[in-house]
């Protein structure tokens, strides 16, 4: 095998490891790809860490031990994330999403593939000691959020549904009454999905009253799954009191004013 240069070999490295994010890597791999010593790979990993450190495009953790390796973490400095949650905060801002009821159009946001990204990679960054065996998520608007999470921590991710299906197999269902509307909702999970003992991290697009989350926790709890953390993207800041508060949350949404038309929202 002709042996790669310096930078033939980190380019291809870090291609591997953005394209597999929270996936460890054995250093063993990129020696036998590159036909190069574990002291030259160790050398060319350190170099990668500082520069994507320098430029703020993530992180590169060592797993020292047999079953070591490395692995890639998406992450950002306090500032880019402050300039990405007030850019969407932002956007989220316009009068012209305010619907009647007072709630406020999301849908473009969360199927934005660069906002979604990147609000997922600050879930994923504030969760990264919680070591879940797997994302969990209600359907259907915190999908593609929890997905991104799920990428960003390579964990498998769980959807609960509103009706259950039969592609599902067996499924567990639980009635339970919603934070806002105030309505009775159900919800159910498959049993394939789970199993007991596992360790679960709850996503959500958005959280009012709290009545789909608390559910969800309740619905862990009944299959004996650990929460391990709850992460939403947008929080309400009414009501104060809500029937979760484990959580933590991008933004907040202060206000949206039928009358004036102004919405209030701002990264926490």
């Amino acid at each position: 095998m002709e042996k790669a240069d310096r930078k033939t070999r980190i380019a291809i490295v870090t291609s591997i490891l953005q394209s597999n994010p929270g996936k460890s890597h054995s250093l063993n791999l990129f020696c036998e790809m590159f036909g190069a010593a574990k002291s030259t790979m160790s050398e060319d990993i350190a170099i990668l860490r500082t520069t994507l450190q320098k430029y703020d495009q993530g992180d590169i953790e060592v797993i020292l031990g047999a079953g070591g390796g490395v692995k890639y973490i998406p992450a950002f400095s306090p500032t880019k994330r402050e300039d990405i949650l007030s850019g969407i905060a932002q956007t989220l801002s316009d009068p012209s999403r305010i619907l009647p009821g007072g709630y406020i159009y999301t849908v473009d946001v969360f199927s934005n593939p660069t906002h979604v990204s990147n609000m997922a990679n600050i879930l994923a960054s504030l969760f990264s000691k919680a070591n879940p065996d797997f994302i969990a998520t209600v359907e259907t608007k915190g999908i593609p959020l929890a997905l991104g999470v799920a990428r960003a921590m390579n964990k498998p991710l769980v959807i609960t549904r509103r009706e259950a299906k039969i592609t599902e197999g067996s499924v567990v269902t639980i009635n339970y009454l919603t934070g806002s509307s105030r309505r009775i909702q159900t919800m159910s999970i498959s049993k394939r999905a789970v199993r007991a003992g596992q360790r679960a991290l709850i996503i959500d697009d958005f959280i009012s009253g709290g009545g789909s989350v608390h559910a969800l926790f309740e619905l862990m709890k009944e299959l004996t799954i650990t929460v391990a953390g709850c992460g939403v993207a947008i929080a309400m800041r009414e009501p104060l009191v809500k029937k979760v508060d484990n959580y933590k949350s991008l933004l907040t949404l202060e206000q949206v004013d039928l009358e004036n038309k102004k919405i209030i929202i701002h990264p926490v």
